[in-house]
């Protein structure tokens, strides 16, 4: 593998993915050569890891049900969020979670899905295929040490200046 280094979960390609997305992405500099060598790179693994997930705590399971996700969903959702202005991007398990500054961009939000939490006062994005199984309401601290976090902060994506 040329771009990721050998994960073993669904979670673990995401956060790579994303964080190879944050750097290489032609809207923050980087070649279309090279994020379409990570996107290629990324469907293989994401057929071999698509139902093998990890608990924060490191342990490995494969899911009851095969998910419903496809890679070019979560691809797409990054490609269109990654440049937008005062927000942070978080993976907790496999969820997406944005915060900060994001009711200027609700619109694109509501687009992609992505869910407003008035408790968490944080957007939110699963796929389709999730069942809640409890009545438990976890709070986003708790959701981070049950799952895991991965946070990235807001890049600006590279402007021409005016000299």
């Amino acid at each position: 593998m040329k771009w990721f280094s050998n994960p073993q979960t669904l979670e673990q390609l995401k956060k790579q993915y994303k964080k190879l997305a944050m750097q290489h992405h032609p809207d923050v500099g980087g070649s279309v050569t090279n994020m379409q060598e990570i996107n290629a790179e990324y469907d293989k693994l994401f057929e071999l890891l698509k139902n093998t997930h990890q608990t924060a705590d490191g342990k490995t399971y494969t899911a009851k049900t095969e998910t419903t996700e496809t890679a070019a969903e979560f691809k797409d959702i990054i490609n269109r969020i990654i440049n937008l202005n005062s927000i942070t991007i978080e993976i907790c398990g496999s969820w997406l979670w944005i915060t900060g500054d994001t009711y200027q961009h609700r619109e694109i939000l509501k687009e992609l899905k992505f869910r407003f939490s008035k408790s968490k006062t944080a957007w939110y994005y699963h796929n389709e295929g999730y069942h809640k199984n409890h009545s438990k309401i976890y709070t986003l601290d708790e959701i981070r040490d049950l799952y895991g976090s991965e946070t990235v902060m807001h890049k600006p994506s590279l402007q021409l200046q005016v000299i």
